[in-house]
């Protein structure tokens, strides 16, 4: 933070109408991707970026101007999650399209508890952590060199790693759309007496990411694939292919059926270790907040560190519990013509105490997993999995399995918009807390970034809806009643819903998540005893990811991960250290900034165009595979040659 006597420029009007324009932009990007392949990105980078380049025609913008315009649309951004939830009303024929209000209040109030849940988190995950926030980081450093913060050589020299990073990475994804070369290759191989498939996607990004978060939680997500891939699907898939289905849908299906639920056992019992794990930390950060609190009352609220200036832990707690209000309408509307109406109260008052505590968990959870390797590759779908399994036993302790098909789809449906609530919650404390990290980097006042991020879920909860309607109205979604050939798969959402209807139809295989629960207690076991004897580790969380993501998304975070380790390896060796392995972090951030940009441009032109395809040159290309080995192992050691030259001569 700047000294003197004249403060920067931090929440500004000018900084909240950026940051709610570009909202509306990546919003709408981010529901597209999401369903029609399952997959959003993080919009904090581009929106850094973007805001960088218009806020410098104003002498007196700063960095934590630019920071707080990120901060509102990353929040926005990142809420757009929520299609992993709500089109499964859709899906299920309980609603034919969304709602406006309805929907804006539901994904409104679960990203404000979001928020608030993080609030105290912040002390104990951002300032009192160690977890590497790849995003955070990235976004900090991408605004530093925007601002000129630090030499004049280092950052021409830094600008000059996170340009040609980005200009590869947006590059390489521009062939891959125009199917020049491979967007991912993979092949499936007989094991054993089963099957399994090898695949990764050429994804510059995650090799970015994969440098950020370092070499404990590469590895550990390696252990993940290798207990999903190599150990679980081929035991799974033994027996033989059934009559009619391709060796390869099998495999597919038998991934997205039986390994992903043994994923989430892995990931919900390494999340409530972390969260015991985390209750000293978290009860330490609360500490802290009442004794700022007290501080701010006794006049002394402007002697506290600039770090010490959340919002009043007063407005967070007072927030939270009249959240619940609110909830409890929307609940109450939402089942009064159902058969939940027969024992509204217990159900109201359980699913009341549910999202509350459910809220807790999950923002704690969320926060680190984003703190693990990022908000863009968090399995928050797995956090919808969890979340969707509680509520739904807790609406067959209340009224049982076995009713017929149209109390089934009632309770179904009242599964889902309570796990909607928790989603945003999810969604939330997935971002914010790489938004606060990358705020103490550049020397933002907490309290101003929490409040921008509430002005983040706002818009963005204003612009869901319709972004929803129109899609639905256009395309559909598969499984929907009435659902066309061109319809969105919305995979996530499919798959909570079908969750949901597992619990209370009876017929859920929970076999699956035992088996994920038992690997995940050996991986805890396993990281306690690697913590005591040395200095190495391996975080169960990470474990579970690698298990339930698909290997595309994920083979390349490990080998990111290795080849930071041996740039780092080389950076300390050098004249200036801190330097060396600086630059390194920056060509990093160009990777992530580079597909981030071009990820908001395609989507608007595959929106306009209304093709994914907007861009192919090519129908096939048989050499797209081997062309896209080549370029991008060439992309990826021309990088980190040129970074450790640049190094060099300084």
């Amino acid at each position: 933070m700047a000294t003197g006597t004249t403060a920067p420029r931090e929440l500004t009007l000018r900084g909240i109408l950026l940051g709610a324009l570009l909202t509306v932009l990546f919003t709408a990007a981010n529901v597209y991707l999401g369903l029609k392949i399952g997959l959003t990105f993080a919009t904090s980078i581009p929106a850094a970026v973007i805001s960088m380049a218009l806020l410098k025609a104003f002498a007196d913008s700063s960095i934590q101007e630019n920071n707080i315009v990120q901060t509102i649309a990353s929040a926005a951004g990142t809420l757009s999650a929520i299609i992993f939830v709500l089109p499964g009303l859709v899906m299920i024929g309980w609603w034919t399209g969304f709602p406006y209000w309805l929907s804006v209040a539901v994904i409104a109030v679960g990203g404000i508890l979001g928020v608030m849940y993080s609030v105290p988190l912040r002390r104990a995950l951002v300032t009192g952590s160690d977890l590497p926030y790849p995003e955070g980081v990235a976004a900090a450093e991408v605004l530093k060199v925007g601002a000129g913060v630090g030499g004049a050589q280092e950052n021409r020299k830094g600008l000059a790693a996170i340009v040609l990073a980005a200009l590869l990475s947006a590059g390489y994804t521009l062939l891959a759309k125009m199917k020049l070369v491979a967007e991912e290759a993979g092949t499936v191989v007989k094991l054993g007496s089963g099957a399994t498939a090898l695949s990764t996607s050429f994804s510059l990004a995650l090799i970015g990411v994969g440098h950020l978060v370092g070499l404990a939680v590469g590895v550990a997500m390696l252990v993940g694939l290798f207990i999903g891939w190599i150990v679980l699907l081929p035991i799974f898939t033994a027996g033989g292919v059934p009559a009619g289905t391709e060796l390869a849908d099998f495999v597919s299906t038998t991934f997205r059926e039986k390994v992903r639920f043994v994923g989430a056992g892995t990931i919900g019992v390494a999340a409530i270790w972390t969260l015991l794990k985390m209750i000293g930390p978290i009860g330490k950060g609360i500490a802290g907040a009442l004794a700022a609190a007290k501080a701010r009352k006794s006049g002394q609220g402007a002697a506290l560190d600039i770090t010490e200036r959340d919002l009043p832990i007063g407005v967070v707690g007072g927030t939270i519990l009249l959240a619940m209000v609110p909830i409890g309408l929307l609940l109450a509307g939402f089942a009064a013509d159902g058969p939940i109406a027969a024992a509204l109260g217990t159900t109201l008052g359980l699913s009341i105490l549910y999202v509350l505590l459910a809220g807790i968990v999950i923002a704690s959870v969320c926060g680190y997993m984003a703190g693990l390797i990022g908000a863009s590759n968090s399995p928050i779908s797995g956090v919808g999995i969890l979340s969707s399994l509680g509520i739904s036993l807790i609406l067959v302790a209340v009224f049982g399995l076995g009713g017929d098909e149209a109390s089934t789809r009632a309770l179904v449906a009242f599964a889902l918009f309570v796990t909607a609530i928790i989603f945003g919650v999810a969604t939330i404390s997935n971002d914010n807390l790489q938004d606060l990290k990358t705020g103490q980097l550049v020397g933002a006042t907490p309290w101003r970034q929490q409040v921008a991020l509430v002005l983040g879920v706002v818009f963005g909860a204003l612009v869901i809806p319709p972004i929803l309607d129109l899609l639905n109205t256009t395309f559909g979604f598969q499984g929907a009643p009435g659902a066309g050939p061109d319809a969105l798969a919305a995979p996530q959402a499919a798959l909570i819903t079908a969750i949901a209807q597992g619990v209370l139809g009876g017929n859920l295989d929970w076999g699956l998540i035992g088996l994920g629960a038992a690997i995940g207690a050996a991986v805890i076991a396993v990281d306690e005893v690697l913590r005591k004897t040395g200095k190495r580790s391996l975080p169960p969380l990470a474990v579970g990811m690698g298990i339930y993501l698909p290997m595309a998304l994920t083979l390349l975070i490990p080998l990111g991960a290795l080849a930071g380790h041996f740039y780092n390896r080389w950076a300390v060796r050098q004249s200036d250290p801190e330097f060396a392995e600086r630059m390194g972090v920056l060509a990093a951030t160009g990777l992530i900034v580079g597909e981030s940009l071009f990820g908001v441009a395609f989507a608007g032109i595959a929106a306009g165009t209304g093709s994914p395809e907007a861009l192919a040159l090519l129908e096939s290309n048989p050499l797209a595979e081997l062309a896209g080995l080549v370029i991008f192992a060439g992309a990826v050691h021309g990088l980190y040659a040129w970074t450790r030259r640049a190094v060099v001569r300084v």
